[in-house]
């Protein structure tokens, strides 16, 4: 019987073995990951093929904040009232809206 039971313990913890449960980061699936000269990681993706919105994630984070397109800006604005994303040819710019304060610039892929 103890036999049956450490046997039975190690199918248990080999099963678990298969979930991460202590994997607190959050998966970077279509994401696309720029480095900022400040060495601020800023991820980000377009929410649909529109390009109208987009989801941004700094230095990797759990918290997503939904930006939308700002017209009659030089290359792409995206905004919110909290966090803006500039993104002009293969660069972009990120910075905190209500206080003006600079993220990173020259934010690039690395």
């Amino acid at each position: 019987m103890k036999g049956f039971i450490a046997v039975m313990a190690l199918a248990l913890l080999a099963g678990c073995s298969n979930f991460n449960l202590f994997n607190t980061s959050a998966p970077t699936d279509n994401w696309t990951t720029w480095t900022c000269d400040s060495q601020a990681k800023v991820l980000w993706r377009y929410t649909d093929d529109s390009r109208k919105e987009v989801d941004v994630r700094l230095g990797g984070a759990d918290q997503v904040y939904r930006l939308k397109l700002e017209p009659g800006a030089e290359g792409s604005l995206y905004s919110n009232d909290m966090l803006a994303f500039h993104v002009k040819g293969e660069e972009g710019l990120v910075y905190w809206v209500a206080t003006n304060d600079l993220i990173g610039r020259g934010c690039k892929a690395q």
